[in-house]
């Protein structure tokens, strides 16, 4: 798949974000890093540190919790930086999805960043087990959902890599294919994650 810059900010710009108010919750943004590869557009995404205290060895987006005076913009870049030695200036800011609640005391503002070639990424050894650049192709799936006994609402569940990215990743990700892939304004914020994401 081969959306330009200019189409990834258009479907952007027509998606009206929708912030989740939760005062109780910790701010936090993660970036959609939009790179480009000779067959097309790809995303870079993480398998967590296994040395972690929390989430370790989990799928992730690069990014953390927002510091003070900090927008999610910024806060992702930052991140960005930090995780994968990746520097963007606010000129990357392609535009935000959906706020996503987590049940482990988190509000996450998706931020979609254009990165260009982005050949020479350093991942801190810290924070990230692995990186990969994941072809938009590849997310241009039907997610699967379950149902637990512990919500009401279904786990959502990505397909990639023969296995499966639960939420709050999976959750972002699909947004991203519907509103970016597909120009469908799907919100994916009411959709659950599974109890071991819960810590």
């Amino acid at each position: 798949m081969r959306p330009t810059r200019a189409q990834v900010r258009a479907a952007l710009d027509g998606f009206a974000h929708r912030p989740a108010v939760r005062p109780d919750l910790k701010a936090a943004a993660v970036a959609i890093t939009l790179v480009e590869d000779p067959d097309g557009l790809a995303l870079l995404l993480t398998r967590r540190a296994a040395g972690l205290r929390r989430h370790a060895g989990q799928w992730a987006l690069p990014g953390g919790r927002l510091d003070p005076g900090e927008d999610a913009p910024t806060a992702a870049r930052r991140e960005l930086a930090e995780e994968l030695g990746l520097h963007l200036d606010a000129d990357a800011d392609l535009g935000l999805l959906d706020d996503y609640a987590t049940r482990s005391g988190y509000v996450i503002t998706p931020v979609v960043v254009w990165a260009g070639a982005a050949a020479d990424l350093t991942p801190n050894p810290a924070e990230v087990g692995e990186v990969h650049r994941v072809p938009l192709a590849l997310l241009d799936v039907d997610p699967v959902f379950v149902r637990i006994p512990e919500s009401e609402q279904p786990v959502i569940r990505l397909p990639l890599f023969d296995r499966f990215v639960h939420a709050p990743t999976g959750a972002v990700l699909h947004q991203f294919r519907e509103v970016v892939l597909h120009g469908r304004p799907t919100r994916v914020a009411h959709y659950e994650q599974p109890v071991f994401a819960w810590r």
